[in-house]
């Protein structure tokens, strides 16, 4: 008796047909899309806000004298313009939480809410390997919130260009922010996935998981902070030592999720 075994699809098409489930039950709640669009699109708007303010409305003695001792880089520019280029280098830091923020709240729902609707427990019934999984369900929150972020700056970038001051325009052109949203948005965004879905495998509440992950927010604030205000330079030196070390922080991560994303704790703990 010859013995005929199904042969199992390659990698590549398991983790393309769970990112498109993924994707296709992530339209489908709309409440996580609303989630997913609210940030990137309230700080957007907010921020072409306040540069077209600042274009129009000249600030006053008081607000510059502010401004000049917050942050001593813009000292010595004309006030309209050194209000306008710390605003628009002030909704960079913005931007660049998106990356923190919404793909957190993706891969929390992607995890947690599978366990609610008992979803989960099929899914791993298919030849798809836990490292698989994770992979793919961290491709499918990283790649939208990718491409928000991106479209978001693409549309603010424009629009500053179009309406900014020669210093708003430098401040959103300067190489160093570029760099950023290309190369550090896409490794923060994977940092935010995997801290995700790492918190989802311990904890079953949505709100606990979100306020755990948030704190990845607390040192991408700061940092911007100190760089807007001049008391930290992002030079080419730091900027490739945070590319290291948030390669290594995500990889260091998804290795602790795949770790702790046993299937046998998914088939007899979760139910």
């Amino acid at each position: 008796m010859i013995a005929v075994v199904a042969a199992s699809p390659a990698r590549p098409t398991l983790v393309r047909a769970v990112c498109v489930r993924e994707w296709r039950e992530a339209l489908g709640n709309k409440l996580l899309v609303g989630m997913t669009l609210l940030p990137p699109v309230v700080i957007l708007v907010s921020g072409i806000a306040a540069v077209a303010a600042a274009a129009v409305n000249p600030p006053s003695d008081r607000d510059v004298q502010a401004l000049y001792a917050a942050a001593p880089a813009v000292a010595g520019l004309d006030p309209r313009e050194a209000v306008q280029g710390f605003i628009a280098t002030y909704f960079l830091i913005l931007f660049m939480l998106i990356p923190t923020v919404v793909p957190l709240t993706m891969a929390i729902y992607s995890v947690i809410g599978e366990k609610a609707s008992r979803t989960l427990e099929p899914l791993l019934a298919t030849p798809v390997g836990v490292g698989d999984l994770l992979f793919a369900k961290s491709l499918a929150s990283t790649v939208p919130s990718v491409i928000v972020t991106w479209s978001a700056y693409a549309i603010y970038l424009a629009t500053v260009i179009a309406i900014g001051s020669h210093a708003a325009v430098q401040a959103v052109t300067a190489p160093r922010w570029i760099l950023a949203i290309v190369v550090l948005v896409p490794l923060l965004t994977l940092l935010s996935v995997n801290l995700g879905i790492l918190i989802s495998t311990r904890v079953n509440d949505v709100r606990v998981a979100q306020q755990i992950g948030g704190l990845v927010v607390v040192p991408i604030v700061g940092l911007g902070i100190a760089q807007v205000t001049g008391r930290v330079v992002l030079d080419n030196g730091a900027f490739l030592q945070m590319t290291i070390v948030l390669i290594l922080l995500d990889v260091a991560v998804f290795w602790l999720a795949r770790l702790a994303f046993q299937r046998e704790n998914i088939l007899v703990r979760w139910r």
